[in-house]
């Protein structure tokens, strides 16, 4: 709905109207609004009928000097036709993304890959309905793909002509990893310095990194690029909290004063629905939120965490987040314990792996049996996704769990009797039915 409180020749109806029908605006429309009536005579009058009214807005977080809602739209699962993820219902995003922006959310978060190519040409054509300077857009440099690292120009120019704009507020080094941090530091790709270049002819505003790489992966990146580096965007969750390791992450950042940005704060809809028992536990504490709120109040506590992304699929999903993020709740101790508990009690179906490494000395293939129970317990909590293969592709094909030949030397030293050759070779016919699909 149009705030007609930007014009001086409204009247008095109009805005008492305006009160009456809406919760939220932007903060920049909000101020906009409450100025226009200070200069009127009935203005003192209107807004105490806002502050009677208990009005709340969209939290805000301050990044250098400017003013971002704390809860981020992102494009990576749009509404799409017949299940297909290529065929975006653009009818259906525009209105998600018009309430969003009504409701105060101005930053939309997209990416070359998304929806086969397409967030980003949707997403251009539906922020095209709204003044350049009223939101903040985000893409990145699709490095996931190995293939893509000598075209770093050519690339950065097609998503301007996507997304039909002449700059981006936001622009990351997509998904550093182990298999493209090697191609991302090399100085023959340019990448590094072709980013930065567009920086400082103001086509960047502002350049980071989302990465879905281990703690040892981010280290090398910061040591490498760190200095120019004004955000990161990781996987946190309080499933990831340790599961990912995304706890000593969150401290690395906080040390070298990199502001957070989240993705996967529902770790893909699994927070969304716990079990009935876990529900009634949390609801017992805080009756009033849903199950999906404390995963974001959950962020809400966590040091250095500045926007926190979701992927909405739904209109009512859209509904839902604002609602939470109409106020910041952190947890108190004893709520995070519990949280953090149930979070132990998911997790602990998973191999029970210490990485004490006795295995590794006693294979004869040399498998590293620690790093691929990690990514055996992420790709089965998961349910297949991407990470564990992508995480293989810097690994040789001999290093691979289909190479394990079921001699069980590595069960016999094992200290917490982990049946290792039963789940290599789950672990290499799942990847093997993943492929097939």
């Amino acid at each position: 709905m149009p705030c007609k409180a930007r014009h001086r020749d409204f009247y008095e109806t109009d805005v008492l109207d305006i009160i009456n029908n809406i919760v939220y605006l932007p903060e920049k429309v909000y101020n906009e609004f409450i100025n226009a009536l200070g200069r009127e005579a009935y203005g003192v009058l209107v807004i105490k009928k806002l502050k009677k009214k208990g009005r709340e807005i969209m939290v805000t977080k301050k990044f250098q000097d400017i003013t971002l809602s704390a809860l981020g739209m992102g494009t990576m699962r749009l509404p799409v036709f017949d299940g297909d993820d290529s065929k975006i219902d653009e009818a259906k995003t525009a209105e998600m993304v018009a309430y969003a922006i009504e409701h105060g959310i101005n930053y939309f978060d997209t990416a070359w890959g998304y929806h086969s190519g397409n967030s980003e040409t949707v997403m251009g054509k539906v922020l095209k309905a709204y003044p350049r300077d009223s939101f903040y857009l985000a893409s990145k440099f699709p490095g996931y793909d190995l293939s893509n690292m000598d075209k770093a120009e050519e690339i950065f120019e097609k998503q301007l002509k996507k997304c039909g704009v002449d700059y981006f507020d936001f622009y990351l080094f997509h998904n550093v990893c182990e298999m493209n941090i090697d191609a991302y530091l090399d100085e023959k790709y340019g990448i590094y310095k072709y980013l930065t270049k567009q920086k400082e002819n103001g086509r960047i505003r502002h350049l980071g990194f989302s990465i879905h790489g281990s703690y040892e992966i981010l280290e090398r990146f910061l040591e490498a690029y760190g200095d120019d580096m004004e955000f990161c965007q990781i996987q946190l969750n309080y499933i990831d909290w340790s599961f990912q390791n995304a706890k000593a992450k969150t401290e690395l950042l906080n040390k070298h004063k990199i502001p957070i940005w989240v993705m996967e704060p529902l770790r893909g809809g699994k927070l969304a629905k716990l079990p009935d028992d876990v529900a009634a536990k949390l609801s017992g504490m805080r009756p009033e939120e849903e199950i999906p709120a404390w995963a974001f109040r959950f962020l809400q506590s966590i040091e250095g965490v500045t926007m926190i992304l979701s992927g909405m699929s739904d209109f009512k999903q859209v509904q839902d987040n604002i609602k939470t993020f109409a106020a910041e709740k952190p947890l108190s101790k004893e709520e995070m314990d519990t949280l953090l508990g149930i979070a132990d009690g998911i997790l602990s179906k998973r191999l029970p792996c210490t990485e004490c490494h006795y295995c590794t000395s006693h294979c004869p293939k040399g498998l590293d049996i620690p790093g691929l129970i990690k990514l055996y317990n992420e790709h089965s909590f998961t349910g297949g996704g991407f990470m564990a293969p992508m995480a293989l592709m810097a690994v040789p094909e001999e290093k691979h769990p289909s190479a394990c030949i079921g001699c069980r030397s590595c069960e016999a030293v094992c200290p917490q009797q982990i049946k290792i050759s039963e789940a290599m070779s789950d672990f290499a016919n799942k990847l093997a039915n993943a492929k097939d699909i």
